[in-house]
Parts: C-alpha cells; structure tokens; sequence
C-alpha cells in the first residue's frame, strides 16, 4: 500500500506576483496536484512562475463532487497544493470545511 498524500495549504498573492514566498514556490513545483478555487487565477499565477501541475477545480460549486476525489489521490499517495484566488486557505474559504472533515 503508498505511503499516504500529503495536503498542503499554499498562500498566495494578494496582489502582486512577486510578492509570493518561496516556500509557497517550492511547495507548488513539488506536488502532483494543485486545488484551486479558481483554475484561471491559479493558471496565470503558475504559468507566472513556469510551474505546470494538473489542476483540480475545487470551489463551493462542486466541493462534494471533488472532495472524493482529493481523498482518493491523498490515499493513493499524491500530494496536492490547495489554493485560493488571493491569500491563504483558510475556514471561511470554499471547500475548507468538506476538505478538513474528508482528511479527519
């Protein structure tokens, strides 16, 4: 059986590009996955930084859809970066509550 996944919570810029950390780099280049609140903002933030990570849409729309899904990769192994459209991930962000319940 693989080891468990890791799940990162991955902070991003509020603003400018240049303002994101490095640690936040170093984790997004490492994963196999990135969840995003909106696939779009997280496309031209990765495609800023020449990261290119498969993307799972991961928003209030579709959270009980996909939430199977991030448990079943995390239990096969993978690790995934979730992201929100500026700022860290946090209770109050879509997808938070399912995800934190699903990893529990």
């Amino acid at each position: 059986m693989p080891e468990t996944g890791k799940l990162y919570l991955v902070s991003t810029p509020i603003g400018n590009l240049g303002d994101i950390t490095l640690r936040a780099l170093e984790t997004l280049r490492a994963v196999d996955y990135v969840a995003s609140e909106d696939t779009r903002r997280t496309g031209l933030l990765l495609k800023h930084f020449e990261i290119s990570k498969p993307q799972i849409a991961f928003h209030e729309h579709n959270e009980q859809r996909v939430i199977g899904r991030i448990v079943r990769l995390l239990q096969e192994g993978k690790s995934i970066a979730v992201v929100t459209s500026a700022g860290t991930p946090s209770i109050s962000d879509p997808g938070f509550i399912a995800l934190w319940e699903a990893v529990t």
